[in-house]
C-alpha cells in the first residue's frame, strides 16, 4: 500500500470493501484458515505462497462448482475469490518489483554518469 496520502483516500478499503461485501469476506477468510489447517498444520496463519501457482486454473475449476461447498466445507464461491484475491496480489506486487527495480537501476545508471 502506497503512503501516498491522495491515492489512499481514493482507496476506502473499509467504506469500499469490507462494507459492501462482509459476509463474503468472512468466507474468504475461513479458505484462509482451512487452506493454513490443510497446508500448515499447527503454524500461524500465513500465506504460503511457494505451495501453489495456478491460481488462474484453480479459480476457474472452483467457478465451476460455484454454488456448491468443497470436501473442506468452504465454499467453491469463496474459494474463487480467495484465488482472485491471491492472482491480483500477485500481479500488483509483480509489477511494483519491476517498477522498482527499473528505478534502481535508473539511479545506479546516474550516479555512474555523475561519477565519470
Amino acid at each position: 500500500m502506497t503512503n501516498d496520502k491522495t491515492i489512499r483516500k481514493n482507496c476506502p478499503i473499509t467504506r469500499g470493501v469490507l462494507d459492501y461485501f462482509p459476509d463474503a469476506l468472512t468466507e474468504v477468510a475461513f479458505v484462509s484458515h482451512t487452506g493454513n489447517q490443510h497446508h500448515n498444520p499447527g503454524q500461524p496463519l500465513h500465506w504460503a505462497r511457494d505451495k501453489s501457482y495456478d491460481h488462474a486454473d484453480c479459480l476457474v475449476r472452483h467457478l465451476l462448482d460455484r454454488g456448491s461447498l468443497d470436501t473442506d466445507g468452504c465454499r467453491h464461491s469463496a474459494k474463487v475469490a480467495w484465488r482472485a484475491l491471491a492472482l491480483l496480489q500477485l500481479e500488483i506486487e509483480s509489477e511494483r518489483n519491476r517498477r522498482d527495480a527499473e528505478e534502481a537501476m535508473a539511479e545506479a545508471g546516474a550516479e555512474a554518469r555523475a561519477n565519470r
